[in-house]
């Protein structure tokens, strides 16, 4: 079967923007209407983004069901129609918490389940397909244009939805709800006619009982590596920083700066513009023209990794001054660069990833990343809820949404400090890029939803 070409990479790159679009309006501006135009506790949509991660531990059994069939299309149409049902049943059931609060949030706990597996599906069969039909020459630039498109969609989905929301209303909130689910669907389609084509891949068509349990044994051999458990540590502790703030940033901006949910949502944009810039800069340093012309310690990936915790913790920091500052703050300026922090080292931390996953014992790269995997996904899981229900409880506690909100992302520039430090250590001895650094942006599969 033909390789694909960079017109082919950049259709399924528009299927990666279309899952982004829908994604973030449910976990950035329906998290803010619940929290301040419906004063519900911050715990609610924290719990509800926790059974979204929780569901995503479904993606290896998406990824062994495409492989059975052959066939990846299917499952990411699939997806994606499941995905684009829960974001805009998701954003009914908040309109619906207005008048029956009981109700609005039973559906919107089936609606948050739905976007659950709908990512598991879509995500998981798009980054199968890419790698099947994008010839290996090409799959590191191609990993690059998916993951970039799929920001692009948070931040455009972000901005221009902020300007429609305003003023706010239950029925703007639905209008503008359904309009981004039925244009992702209906780019997804479009994107995907013809791209796959209609062979079967009968390599991977079953798999033996024997090897289901072989992978529990190849689990606690990997665990068993030092390198391999202290990189697993340092995910952990990295991505419950980088997601603990999630939930609570428009919250703040609404409550402690003011801003509407137009403005609070268009501040995400502004966030997500930042990581698409830091992740930029690292590939560019990372990459072969960074290597030809760049000193050798600039494009390290332990300088990346060490200096984005470090900016994305003084960032936070910032973010606690700004709260006791208020308006006069420079608000969106702080969160660019906590942005722009967040993406430099999280990119930098995926290229340490596989750099990472021959080391050790041989035929043991998937397990490696696979346990790397799981360690994101419940630290994202964990630090929606833990970010979310903590400020609830400072704002029992001391009664000021400032200090609440300041407790919280205090703490969270002291654990980008720890991962600092771990980083710091498992970046030794090898400390310098070896290849360019988006390499690892598909093999990790990770996506903001």
């Amino acid at each position: 079967m033909t390789p694909l070409g960079w017109l082919g990479i950049v259709r399924l790159g528009l299927v990666q923007l279309s899952l982004g679009a829908v994604v973030v309006l449910t976990t950035s501006t329906l998290n803010r209407v619940m929290v301040v135009e419906l004063a519900l506790p911050a715990l609610l949509p924290g719990l509800l983004v926790v059974l979204h991660h929780l569901l995503q531990m479904l993606r290896p059994r998406m990824g062994y069901g495409c492989d059975v069939g052959g066939r990846r299309t299917p499952w990411i149409v699939g997806g994606m129609a499941v995905l684009a049902a829960g974001g805009f049943l998701a954003a009914v059931a908040v309109a619906w918490m207005g008048t029956d609060r009981t109700a609005g949030i039973a559906l919107a706990v089936l609606a948050f389940a739905l976007i659950g597996v709908g990512v598991s599906a879509a995500g998981t069969s798009l980054l199968v397909l890419l790698a099947k039909r994008v010839d290996a020459a090409r799959r590191a630039p191609a990993a690059t244009v998916v993951w970039v498109m799929m920001i692009v969609g948070f931040a455009l989905t972000a901005g221009v939805a902020g300007k429609m929301l305003d003023p706010y209303s239950p029925a703007r909130l639905l209008a503008v709800s359904g309009g981004v689910s039925l244009a992702a669907m209906v780019v997804t389609l479009l994107a995907l006619t013809g791209v796959e084509g209609h062979g079967s891949d009968a390599a991977t068509a079953a798999f033996e009982p024997r090897e289901r349990a072989d992978f529990r044994t190849a689990l606690a051999q990997v665990w068993a590596e030092p390198a391999a458990r202290r990189f697993t540590v340092f995910v952990f502790v990295s991505m419950l920083a980088f997601s603990a703030q999630d939930l609570i940033l428009e919250p703040f901006a609404g409550l402690v700066f003011g801003f509407t949910p137009g403005e609070s949502t268009q501040l995400s944009g502004v966030q997500h513009g930042g990581v698409l810039l830091g992740m930029v800069v690292v590939a560019l340093a990372g990459g072969p023209l960074g290597q030809r012309h760049l000193p050798a310690w600039l494009v390290s990936l332990r300088l990346w990794t060490v200096g984005g915790c470090l900016v994305s913790g003084a960032a936070l920091l910032g973010l606690v001054v700004g709260g006791v500052a208020g308006p006069g703050w420079p608000l969106r300026l702080n969160v660019f660069v906590l942005g722009a922090a967040n993406g430099a080292f999280s990119i930098a931390a995926i290229a340490s990833m596989m750099r990472m996953a021959g080391d050790g014992r041989a035929q043991r790269e998937g397990t490696r990343m696979g346990l790397w995997g799981a360690a994101q996904a419940i630290a994202f899981g964990l630090g929606g809820l833990a970010g979310a229900g903590a400020s609830d409880a400072m704002r029992r506690l001391v009664g000021s949404p400032v200090s609440a909100y300041g407790a919280v992302f205090f703490a969270e520039a002291l654990l980008f400090g720890v991962a600092a430090v771990l980083a710091w250590r498992v970046g030794r001895p090898a400390a310098t890029v070896t290849r360019p650094a988006p390499a690892g942006l598909a093999a990790a599969g990770i996506d903001r939803s």
